[in-house]
């Protein structure tokens, strides 16, 4: 990690703060619930639209169409292209 402190006592690093949003994925195929990282005060959609092609996905939980899990990880990217909504998940859809 890299920090400095201008001549004003101003820190900077090369760390970027983000907050988890659990996260309900949809693709054409599976469903995937899992924590997606954003700037503070920011929006999912904001996030989406700065990742150029893939969204990282942490605590993942891959569903099939009748809701059984059938793959987890501790990390996976998930194709924009793919995906056909997304939403914040409320403590009821997890």
């Amino acid at each position: 990690m890299s920090m400095h402190v201008d001549h004003k006592g101003k820190y900077f690093t090369d760390i970027i703060s983000k907050d988890v949003v659990r996260t309900i994925i949809q693709t054409l195929t599976v469903r995937i619930v899992g924590d997606i990282y954003v700037r503070p005060g920011e929006r999912l959609k904001d996030e989406l639209n700065r990742s150029e092609r893939f969204i990282a996905v942490t605590e993942a939980v891959v569903l099939n169409v009748r809701g059984e899990e059938i793959y987890s990880s501790d990390f996976l990217t998930v194709n924009l292209d793919h995906i056909l909504w997304l939403s914040p998940a409320s403590k009821a859809e997890e």
